[in-house]
């Protein structure tokens, strides 16, 4: 493991959020605050929501102390939508460029935007993000991986960020903390292209005999760790992260920031790699699933929830402490490598119930595992009520008792009461996003996928995409599965549906 792996934080970084720590001790009145947000987890792939084939011991403790959603949602069936709407409490589908980002973007969120971390730190608490960004960095033209990258979290309200700038499979393959590439040598400046290769460095396309896993579709320009990946990347060989070593390393990071931080309110994004692609678990979770990579990524993120858990009982904060766990989106099989995960899925249904996976207009993009957890405040048990990640900013201002400044979080709603317990009523309705724009609604029972062109399945991932060229109605409480589209029987739901779903896109 590189030299980055399960440091605390030490001299200037422990410095510097020493006075940023504001000055309030902790209070039952301002509880501590930490998402576990998973990459790609499906709604069937934690066995507290049903899985038999995968056992997820630490995820299921936690739901079991607290409250199961069964009907909660992201807000997009793919990472850098969801993300944008968690930290901004606007539907990504309101602002063009918020689709999936290459790993050398420029920043999304702009500097000086009311945030989650943002509001949260102006009601006195010391903020964190650790694990994947996806947000874009810098200015237009994207970042400066050689000098100080500004426009990142720092910019948005977070006090400490230690992150990957995209995906696992997107280069740079580096470390970020606060404004820099971590282990960066100077003399081996970092260059990153996504049209053009840059540099001599192999690629999976040219030199596949180098790699230790294969593309099954695209991913296979630059090899970084024996993996050929999406982009064009050269330079910065001390900075490479090992992927092995990931989990190890941000879970690390997220433990020493609650450590570092168990006398004030915080807040902490934990945004973890796993499930996505590439699955590269540590070798301690490698072959211990039976399904192959995939399956022991999923053991691998279990372990790090039990760590961050563990971490929250050992310093006697799990009274003051309010911990979700859910998921950027739903399931994807083979998304880009042949990791078998196809093949030795056996009788395992990533999407549990549900139709569609990670990209799809249907449920299983959309529905996700949504765990809350807090001792002594959080009824105990399952709740079915309609609840969107949306409303997490807006709640979260309420559970702290900050003000929502005027013109923010547009599409947040105060769901506090759903999100405790105290209320079975939830949302009136709740909007999804497919990859390729669809939006659907749900309202009640019913759920309306508009009309449109496109494929029916994803040739690669074999994904069913939810798309025709006719509306599509289906009742959620008959029909979890979304199989019998019921429109044509029911023209006044539809008509219902489209003139509520063209109110809200205006």
């Amino acid at each position: 493991m590189k030299k980055t792996g399960r440091e605390v934080l030490t001299g200037s970084a422990l410095a510097a959020l020493a006075a940023l720590q504001p000055l309030n001790s902790q209070t039952p009145d301002k509880p501590n605050i930490i998402i576990i947000y998973a990459d790609d987890l499906g709604y069937g792939d934690v066995s507290c929501y049903g899985s038999s084939t995968i056992k997820t011991p630490n995820i299921d403790r936690l739901a079991a102390r607290g409250l199961r959603f069964t009907n909660a949602h992201c807000t997009s069936a793919t990472s850098t939508p969801s993300r944008y709407s968690l930290l901004t409490g606007e539907y990504a589908w309101r602002r063009p460029g918020t689709g999936i980002l290459p790993g050398d973007a420029s920043a999304i969120i702009l500097p000086g935007r009311h945030t989650m971390p943002s509001v949260l730190k102006s009601a006195g608490y010391t903020t964190a993000i650790v694990g994947k960004w996806h947000l874009g960095l810098g200015p237009q033209g994207g970042p400066d991986w050689n000098g100080t990258i500004t426009s990142g979290p720092a910019d948005i309200g977070f006090d400490y960020s230690f992150f990957i700038p995209a995906t696992g499979d997107r280069v740079p393959c580096v470390f970020i903390e606060n404004r820099h590439v971590v282990g960066l040598d100077p003399a081996d400046p970092i260059r990153v292209d996504y049209n053009n290769k840059t540099g001599d460095w192999p690629t999976g396309r040219e030199n596949p005999e180098l790699l230790k896993m294969h593309p099954s579709h695209g991913h296979d320009m630059t090899i970084v760790n024996g993996i050929s990946r999406i982009g064009y990347m050269t330079g910065g060989k001390s900075a490479l992260w090992t992927d092995e070593d990931i989990a190890d390393v941000i879970t690390g990071k997220a433990v020493s920031f609650i450590e570092n931080n168990k006398d004030h309110p915080f807040f902490l994004y934990f945004a973890t790699h796993d499930i996505h692609v590439p699955r590269v678990p540590h070798p301690r979770f490698a072959g211990k699933s039976g399904m192959g990579p995939r399956g022991d990524a999923i053991l691998e993120f279990d372990w790090s929830v039990g760590e961050i858990v563990k971490t929250v009982e050992r310093l006697n904060l799990n009274d003051n402490t309010l911990i979700i766990v859910t998921s950027d989106n739903g399931p994807v099989v083979d998304d880009g490598y042949r990791d078998q995960a196809v093949e030795l899925l056996g009788s395992h249904k990533p999407a549990g119930p549900l139709r569609g996976g990670k990209y799809s207009a249907f449920d299983g993009g959309t529905r996700v595992v949504f765990i809350a957890n807090w001792n002594g405040k959080i009824k105990k048990g399952v709740s079915d009520a309609l609840f969107s990640q949306i409303d997490l900013m807006a709640s979260f201002c309420r559970l702290a008792g900050a003000d929502l400044p005027k013109g923010s979080a547009p599409d947040s709603r105060n769901n506090l009461n759903v999100l405790l317990g105290e209320s079975s009523a939830g949302r009136d309705w709740v909007v999804e996003h497919s990859a390729n724009g669809r939006l659907s609604i749900i309202k009640g029972d019913w759920k309306y996928i508009e009309p449109g062109p496109g494929v029916k399945v994803m040739a690669n991932t074999n994904t069913e995409t939810g798309n025709d060229p006719l509306p599509q109605l289906y009742n959620l409480r008959t029909d979890i599965g979304e199989k019998n589209n019921v429109a044509s029987e029911n023209q006044p739901v539809v008509k219902e549906l489209t003139d509520l779903l063209n109110k809200l896109k205006k």
